[in-house]
């Protein structure tokens, strides 16, 4: 996802936005301390909207349930 910032495609998919899969669980659980943490979660949430942020024409995000909570961020 980092590589797309500031670039704009016709159609983005962005897939498996699970609970588990964004925030990635295994970075979260690698985490010290709550700081670290909200730094996790700013950047995973911040990767997120620049992916689904490039699509210009059509954007398909994909995942299971339970989805992740910062899909929730999107649809405002």
């Amino acid at each position: 996802m980092p590589l797309a910032k500031g670039l704009e495609f016709r159609a983005v998919v962005v897939m498996a936005c699970d609970d588990e899969v964004i925030p990635l669980q295994v970075r979260i659980e690698a985490v010290g301390d709550d700081a670290n943490l909200q730094e996790v979660y700013d950047t995973e949430r911040h990767l997120l909207y620049v992916a689904c942020t490039r699509a210009r024409d059509h954007l398909l995000v994909t995942g299971v349930t339970p989805v992740s909570e910062f899909l929730d961020d999107l649809r405002q």
